[in-house]
């Protein structure tokens, strides 16, 4: 299959749904990014600022960049402006500069908070506790020109699809007792969860947005 038919199989299968569809083309050449727009796909993720700096002007305009990775706080200048949506603030500090950054540009800039139920250690992320306690005290009323729209997550890295859907249950739950805390949130929408090896069960627990780039793009090239 070319990466288009598995761009149009991906929409065939997730619209009907309401999921949103994230193609994750880091590490892959603006070519392929090419077929995929030409085939219908309008939002890609990029994990490496660098990467989507470079990439950006080779789209059309009305491309949307989605930033997923572990982003450091001395990138977040560059990203400023660039990106649609950062779905992977993994610390309050890293918010702030986020918000400090965009004000000073004068943009307002959309984040999810990027929740860590995973078992690996290696994963980035806050604790269902940590972000629950920061919406309890309504800590993102300080907030001047950042808008959190959601949640991100990722499950462990294994093969039991119980110990997945657990994980992505507990990330459902956490959205919804945000919601239940701070019933007031406005644009408060987004639950992305789920890659390739793992998207239906995703889909299955609430998520909206998937993030899928070996499906369509195959192997990644380092």
């Amino acid at each position: 299959m070319t990466i288009a038919d598995h761009i149009k199989e991906l929409h065939q299968e997730l619209d009907p749904k309401g999921v949103q569809l994230v193609a994750v083309s880091k590490f892959h050449p603006v070519e392929k990014l090419i077929e995929a727009y030409e085939a219908g796909q309008r939002i890609f993720g990029e994990s490496r600022v660098q990467e989507l700096v470079a990439k950006r002007p080779n789209l059309p305009a009305d491309t949307r960049w989605h930033f997923i990775g572990h982003l450091q706080t001395n990138k977040v200048k560059q990203i400023i402006g660039n990106v649609e949506l950062i779905e992977s603030v993994d610390t309050i500090h890293l918010l702030d500069i986020i918000d400090e950054e965009s004000a000073k540009k004068g943009v307002i800039t959309k984040v999810l908070m990027q929740l860590h139920v995973a078992q690996e250690e290696t994963k980035y992320g806050f604790s269902v506790d940590e972000l629950l306690d920061y919406f309890a005290t309504r800590q993102f009323e300080k907030l001047k020109a950042t808008h959190i729209c959601g949640v991100m997550g990722m499950a462990s890295n294994t093969d039991d699809t119980d110990r997945i859907r657990c994980d992505f249950t507990a990330i459902k739950n956490t959205f919804d007792k945000i919601l239940a805390l701070c019933p007031d949130l406005r644009g408060f929408d987004i639950v992305s969860m789920g890659m390739s090896d793992d998207y239906e069960i995703a889909i299955d627990c609430g998520s909206n947005l998937v993030r899928i780039g070996t499906d369509i793009f195959g192997q990644r090239e380092y």
